[in-house]
């Protein structure tokens, strides 16, 4: 990948700078892309925009940028989109730094901040030595994502009109999907779920793929379709559905007829089961019937104590199996439901047996 260092004055930049709102921001001329379709809506508060604006001022130097040069010789701004943004809005009058706008500054200062000379690193390469690069630069400032990494690469058609589905404060997965998946629509991760549901975790290979579909409907189609399942098949909301992978258990299962009042009736049971230390698992686990989902509580060390003195540091299945009364270390044992959890056997003191580790792994794989 080549890159070059060049020195670009705020004034250089701000030329013709105009902000289009769904199509970017634009600066430099014409020739900086200074938000690009990919990137994210300007997210610096007031504090930190400010202390862009103090820092020119002072004439202390701002952390370098970053432009990727296009083939027809434009700019795209890699790194450095908030700052960019903070002083190209201040020039534009937009806001007040202690009640100073830049119109009611002296000409000197204003001549000061114009004269103001950015480094800047312009990089050429291709779309994986980009993604590479940006991965590199991107540990300062308000970091970029993964997926905001990956737009920056797979931009397009298809991005563009994906974006406008689930990218934007208030878009329409947002408003569909909010209380069932986490994250940010602004910070791309609404869209990074639904792709890692889409492409079975091959979020890049997808991208790659369907860079220059004209649409993303497939993936809206796919989304909404998994949510719409969800709201069918769990009929009452808890706040726990929230961030579960339902892409996977759709796949999984949206084939499936279930009796939905039963299931109800199991997860209520599970949600008040002390044993039950994630309640989150309780749903793929109606659906799957694997424990793993559920992070069991496990037995205490003062429980597997009790139980252990109360054998004597005897293993029963070593009596039972080889007529052998063999003594054990604690540390030779592992606790274990006498009564199986899935057959009402609860984790407590009673319902312990302790047993050498060779039973207790043969039992559990049994």
């Amino acid at each position: 990948m080549k890159i070059e260092l060049h020195e670009i004055s705020i004034a250089d930049i701000v030329k013709n700078y105009v902000d289009r709102e769904e199509e970017g921001v634009i600066g430099y001329d014409g020739k900086l892309n200074i938000r690009p379709k990919y990137q994210r809506e300007f997210v610096y508060d007031e504090k930190k925009r400010n202390a862009v604006i103090d820092t020119i001022m002072k004439g202390f130097p701002l952390n370098v940028m970053y432009w990727v040069k296009n083939e027809d010789d434009s700019f795209e701004v890699l790194d450095g989109q908030q700052r960019t943004i903070s002083f190209c809005q201040y020039v534009n009058g937009e806001f007040s730094v202690g009640d100073r706008y830049f119109h009611s500054l002296t000409r000197t200062e204003q001549d000061k901040i114009l004269g103001y000379r950015v480094l800047v690193y312009f990089c050429e390469g291709n779309d994986r030595e980009k993604l590479d690069w940006f991965r590199i630069i991107n540990i300062a400032g308000e970091k970029l994502t993964e997926q905001e990494l990956r737009n920056a690469t797979y931009t397009g058609s298809w991005l563009t009109h994906a974006k406008s589905i689930f990218s934007k404060s208030g878009c329409a997965a947002y408003l569909l999907a909010k209380d069932y998946v986490g994250g940010s629509p602004i910070r791309q991760e609404i869209l990074e779920t639904a792709l890692n549901w889409i492409s079975k975790g091959r979020i890049e290979d997808y991208m790659s793929v369907h860079q220059h579909d004209p649409n993303a409907n497939e993936l809206w189609t796919y989304f909404r379709n998994v949510i719409e399942w969800v709201k069918l098949t769990f009929v009452t909301y808890r706040k726990e559905m929230k961030g579960v992978d339902w892409g996977a258990l759709y796949d999984e299962f949206h084939g499936k007829t279930f009796d939905t009042a039963e299931l109800e009736q199991k997860i209520a049971s599970l949600m008040a089961d002390d044993d039950v230390t994630n309640k989150k698992g309780v749903y793929p686990y109606v659906l799957t019937g694997r424990e793993k989902y559920l992070n069991l509580r496990a037995f205490t060390e003062n429980q597997k104590r009790q139980a252990y003195e109360r054998q004597g540091g005897i293993c029963p299945y070593c009596v039972a199996e080889r007529r052998a009364k063999i003594h054990y270390e604690i540390g030779e044992m592992e606790g274990d439901h006498i009564t199986p959890w899935c057959e009402g056997g609860r984790t407590v003191v009673e319902n312990l047996q302790m047993l050498c580790k060779e039973h207790n792994r043969a039992k559990s794989n049994r």
